[in-house]
């Protein structure tokens, strides 16, 4: 610790390091300063060789670069540089913004690099990976200038909106997805049968190990309805731990499971699992700043909820179809959207009720809408917008239902496509993100749906081949 202008300042560094692109354009705090330290520090004691330095983009998928042991000082005073065009790219990989012609976008054309700044209080050493780091990363331009299209960056910003109206968020998350052991599908099961889970004891025991390892806050492993289908749930935490917390388990699930002969997918509804499509259900909370009291917890005079808790969900309903862009970010996830599948395919919500869109319980709203795969920053940031709409217009969620497939309601989006021309003429959402974010988003998930309406189907071909 060496004291500063300003106070005690926690800086790490050798005098020759300072004045870098971190330090100069102040992108870290105290807390990071000092995890930046004890970084190199547990590089020394462990003998690590190599660190991942990775952000999560669009889609919600990692990408980025592994440095040698000797890089490492040169990446946390520096960071280190990507090409701009990875964000401006759809899930097959192809760029689908112009990059090499004059009408390209400032700060994206030629490819031009962006510079991942990593957050040092992320570092984790890979259980899996021999002597490797890993640590996640935000996007600046090599101006210094945040990149708009930094998805971890995004949801910073939406709380912070959510903080300056005098609430912090706490995410639960529950989260689907199917193993196959050497790429075959298994039977389906019972739910939560302790004999079927057995069969999984092998990937059971390696995920428990990897994950605990990896300080994630690892609540449960259950056994759900299909083929290989588990759930993973976690112990509640701040939104933007939580958000961080799910873009590493499902990659860590993912690597761990092929190390093994096994393969993990986060599609929530595979080939072969149309009973058992698998989901990701989001708790959300709100906590007063002010006096650390939680706010949706029902008062003397209040029953399920408090008013606080009632205009949040209000909120959450009135944006629930362009919220549908971020919360089922992939034409499969659509498929999800069935009755009497423990799935919501209304816009409604209910007391406890597991077939509605959010389910309310003392303290908490469940929101069953998403899938397995959305971007985690994007999934929560839409939550807090649609969330904190309510509260500030005061929106009524009118009363629960007790029959969530039967009930005329307002349908959830039908597909992708419908998903994002509601996004699109939502003027919540684009205040909230900006209109250039969202023709950005809007152009890479058209972009998605029209290559799969493009796309003849096995299905298309059975049905009409012979016919006609």
């Amino acid at each position: 610790m060496a004291e500063g202008g300003g106070g005690w300042d926690a800086r790490p560094m050798l005098a020759a390091e300072r004045g870098g692109f971190i330090d100069r354009h102040g992108l870290w705090d105290n807390q990071q300063w000092a995890a930046a330290g004890q970084i190199r520090r547990v590089i020394d004691e462990l003998g690590l060789e190599l660190i991942r330095f990775s952000f999560a983009d669009q889609h919600g998928i990692l990408h980025g670069k592994t440095l040698t042991r000797s890089s490492i000082p040169g990446a946390l005073r520096d960071g280190v540089t990507a090409p701009s065009s990875l964000l401006l790219k759809d899930s097959s990989g192809r760029s689908v913004m112009p990059v090499f012609t004059p009408d390209a976008e400032p700060g994206f054309a030629g490819a031009g690099d962006v510079v991942l700044v990593p957050d040092p209080t992320t570092f984790r050493v890979l259980p899996w990976a021999e002597k490797t780091g890993w640590v996640l990363c935000d996007l600046r331009f090599p101006t210094g200038a945040p990149v708009p299209y930094c998805t971890r960056s995004i949801l910073r910003e939406q709380l912070g909106r959510l903080e300056r109206s005098g609430y912090d968020m706490t995410v639960g998350v529950e989260l689907e997805f199917h193993v196959f052991k050497d790429g075959r599908q298994n039977r389906g099961g019972q739910l939560l049968l302790e004999e079927g889970l057995d069969e999984y004891d092998e990937v059971v025991q390696l995920l428990q190990r990897g994950l605990r390892s990896l300080d994630l806050p690892l609540r449960s492993i259950e056994l759900e309805f299909g083929a290989g289908q588990l759930e993973i749930t976690l112990q509640a935490a701040p939104a933007a731990e939580a958000a961080d917390h799910v873009t590493l388990l499902r990659s860590a699930i993912r690597q761990m499971c092929r190390r093994q002969g096994h393969h993990a997918t986060f599609m929530s509804r595979p080939a072969g699992t149309a009973s058992a499509s698998t989901g990701w259900h989001l708790h959300q909370s709100l906590r007063e700043r002010a006096t650390g009291r939680a706010a949706f917890e029902p008062g003397a005079d209040e029953t399920l909820m408090s008013s606080t808790a009632r205009h949040w969900l209000g909120g959450l309903l009135k944006h629930a179809p362009a919220a549908a862009a971020f919360a089922t970010p992939t034409v499969n996830g659509y498929k999800r959207y069935l009755p009497f599948s423990l799935a919501p395919d209304r816009v409604l919500w209910g007391a406890d009720n597991k077939g509605a869109m959010v389910r309310a319980v003392s303290g908490r709203l469940e929101n069953r809408s998403g899938e397995p795969a959305a971007n985690p920053y994007l999934y929560v940031a839409s939550q807090v917008i649609s969330g904190l709409d309510g509260l500030i217009k005061a929106l009524d969620p009118g009363p629960p239902t007790e029959s969530p497939y039967a009930t005329d309601a307002v349908l959830l989006p039908q597909s992708l496509g419908e998903a994002i021309t509601a996004l699109e003429a939502d003027p919540v959402f684009a205040e909230a993100l900006g209109q250039k974010t969202i023709d950005w988003y809007g152009r890479i998930k058209r972009d998605e749906f029209a290559r799969y309406l493009a796309h003849v189907s096995d299905w298309e071909q059975r049905e009409y081949f012979d016919l006609f």
